[in-house]
């Protein structure tokens, strides 16, 4: 038996409750609720831990309610499964092709062509827990970057080779 497997994408980052879950939720608002993609996210640690009150506050802003959102960490039928897996950091991509063994490009690599990471907050503000202010300027900042850059995400699906694909089951 032959099934069409419908195009996916999954959002990799680290606990899938910042980079990669805003990714997601900013693509599906941007596809509408008829979208030919599958469009999921997952952390290559995913320990558990709630969303910071800054980032779903922010995202109920944009009409993007996450309150149910599961983490999930990042499997290899998660990755078989997925026509187009995109890391949001250089040590997401690197963490895929050590242990399962496949080339993952970064979010601003396909959007910009720039292999160009979008750093954790510990990685853009190393004493983050004493600056607060800058922390959720900073949260605020990589939420708006990633939600207005989404579009140019979208245009460039159409210029790469992501057709669904005959799999037989």
């Amino acid at each position: 038996m032959i099934r069409l497997v419908m195009p996916s994408i999954l959002f990799i980052c680290s606990g899938n409750i910042f980079r990669s879950m805003v990714a997601e939720y900013a693509l599906k608002a941007l596809l509408g609720p008829t979208s030919p993609y599958i469009v999921g996210s997952a952390g290559i640690e995913a320990l558990p831990a709630a969303i910071h009150p800054v980032i779903v506050g922010h995202l109920l802003t944009k009409g993007s309610d996450p309150s149910k959102h599961v983490q999930r960490k990042l499997s290899q039928e998660l990755l078989n499964e997925v026509t187009l897996p995109v890391a949001m950091g250089l040590n997401h991509s690197d963490f895929i092709r050590q242990h399962f063994n496949r080339d993952v490009r970064l979010f601003n690599e396909i959007c910009f062509q720039k292999r160009e990471p979008i750093l954790d907050l510990h990685e853009a503000i190393p004493d983050w827990q004493l600056n607060l202010v800058a922390s959720r300027d900073y949260v605020i900042s990589v939420i708006d970057y990633i939600w207005n850059t989404m579009p140019i995400f979208l245009a460039t699906l159409s210029d790469m080779d992501h057709t669904p694909k005959n799999r037989p089951t």
